[in-house]
């Protein structure tokens, strides 16, 4: 029987890439336009902004941190499963944590950021029901690339020959999946808040009064 439960809690999995919140070293597009203790303050409530949305979901969570003494100094992933992000570019850091989840008896994992203030526990809900009945799920985001992906099994050609932080992104990824074969399912498209310009776009966005607070623009 506990072997049966310890099956179970791995059927699902959330992995989190997130940065240590130091200053001067986190939201630096942003810092550009609003300095760096602003930009910190911005990413701090979308750190707590992730936490709350992800506290629901009965899935394993693994924050894979970045910074300094990331795992030292992170006390607001407690109670998560705590891994330093690897090296390599986003796609081989990416690539990295679906592998190590898939090493377990995990049916399907989705990957998030910290930079969507719009995204809801509604959204990652949505993203493990179409995993059901799709190979893979995206999560389109405005600037041309994804706030979210989840897959069934890991396929190394999402992580491969990308223009990472571009507006490719996203069409490059589909067309992967597209050759080869994949069932792809789509999330409403929401804003990652990387610039100035992002940030007046969400305080315009209705939604934001449900959202995080953050400093403005």
């Amino acid at each position: 029987m506990r072997l049966f439960h310890l099956a179970l809690r791995y059927l699902h999995s959330l992995i989190i890439f997130a940065r240590h919140p130091e200053l001067g070293r986190v939201k630096t597009r942003l810092a550009a336009g609003i300095g760096n203790e602003a930009a910190l303050a911005a990413y701090r409530a979308l750190l707590a902004h992730t936490r709350a949305v992800v506290a629901p979901l009965a899935v394993h969570k693994t924050a894979w941190l970045a910074g300094d003494n990331a795992l030292a100094t992170a006390t607001e992933w407690a109670g998560f499963e705590q891994r330093p992000q690897p090296a390599g570019d986003l796609g081989q850091k990416m690539q990295a944590a679906f592998a190590y989840d898939f090493t377990r008896p995990v049916e399907a994992a989705v990957i998030i950021g910290t930079d969507c203030p719009g995204l809801t526990t509604g959204h990652l809900t949505a993203a493990f029901a179409a995993l059901r009945t799709h190979d893979v799920v995206l999560g389109p985001a405005a600037d041309g690339g994804y706030y979210l992906l989840g897959m069934k099994r890991l396929h190394p050609l999402f992580f491969a020959g990308k223009a990472w932080s571009t507006a490719s992104v996203l069409a490059d990824t589909l067309a992967d999946a597209a050759r080869l074969g994949l069932q792809v399912h789509l999330l409403p498209e929401l804003q990652d808040l990387d610039t100035v310009e992002d940030l007046r776009a969400w305080q315009q966005n209705p939604a934001s009064a449900n959202g995080p607070a953050l400093p403005r623009g």
